[in-house]
């Protein structure tokens, strides 16, 4: 049975009071992070690429506190590592299928980290989702938090828990809209819908659409792709990117040049590298 409004505040008030307490350096939470490290996440490496493996298949890759805390210290090891690209799959078949109702464990505030995890982290290099099965409620968020997305023929992505009452609080109302636009944002927010990969893709929610069981391999080679570009040129494009939304169109062209200065020297050689013949007729190699 659904939970009325008022009682759905209360157990968000509740599960606020019970993790706010929690710091980040307690031994009890290292620990936690460490076992779930061992059986929910892994993170594999392929030169330039790090995978992060969401992997509780008998769960659909439900996401609970554990998981969470989990996805963090992976995303914050890939961050201070020297991988230029991070890939986000879901083993079994299913990307996310949102939080674990069965626990509803995660963290609720508005301090720390998001409840599924690593939705808050502003990170300084790309994540990309490689989508199989179902990305939806809090794994709809966990994939509008990665830069690209990679969907298999057959995904489905949706706000599925309008149906119980469970609100998007990993970002869903906020990056949504900025991704796709509010109209047909709103019509994924409001109505709950499943959205199959094709109409994903031509929406700009998906990215690229591969067939059925090739979205992990399609998403490292993408990753790989971008790895092999100059990185500080393109963080700081990717950067600049995210921070313009909100700015009025002056700030945000002062904020571009801020990062393009940073990368001036590296164009130079590289518009040099252009001039001798390199790169023509539309080559990356």
């Amino acid at each position: 049975m659904a939970l009325l409004p008022g009682d759905r505040v209360e157990m968000l008030k509740l599960l606020c009071d019970q993790t706010a307490v929690r710091e980040r350096d307690d031994p009890v939470r290292r620990l936690r992070i460490t076992e779930a490290r061992a059986m929910s996440v892994r993170v594999e490496r392929a030169g330039p690429v790090s995978t992060v493996v969401l992997s509780r298949p008998e769960a659909r890759n439900a996401v609970d506190r554990k998981t969470a805390d989990a996805l963090v210290s992976a995303f914050t090891e890939f961050e201070e590592s020297d991988a230029a690209v991070a890939v986000l799959w879901g083993e079994g078949g299913t990307f996310c299928a949102g939080a674990d109702l069965k626990r509803l464990d995660n963290h609720v505030g508005e301090e720390g980290e998001g409840p599924m995890g690593p939705t808050r982290m502003r990170l300084s290099k790309p994540v990309i989702a490689a989508v199989a099965g179902h990305a939806v409620a809090g794994g709809l968020e966990l994939a509008l938090w990665c830069d690209l997305r990679v969907a298999e023929r057959d995904a489905v992505f949706g706000v599925f828990c309008r149906r119980w009452g469970v609100p998007l609080i990993d970002g869903g109302t906020v990056r949504l809209p900025r991704l796709i636009g509010l109209s047909r944002a709103m019509d994924l927010i409001l109505t709950g819908r499943p959205v199959e990969a094709g109409e994903a893709l031509a929406m700009g929610l998906a990215n690229r659409v591969v067939p059925t069981g090739t979205a992990r391999q399609a998403a490292e080679e993408l990753a790989a792709t971008l790895a092999a570009f100059p990185q500080t040129c393109l963080r700081g494009d990717r950067l600049s990117a995210l921070e313009q939304d909100g700015l009025p169109e002056r700030e945000a062209m002062v904020n571009e040049l801020r990062h393009g200065m940073i990368s001036l020297e590296d164009g130079l050689a590289g518009a040099a590298r252009f001039a001798s013949g390199e790169g023509r007729h539309g080559r990356f190699s």
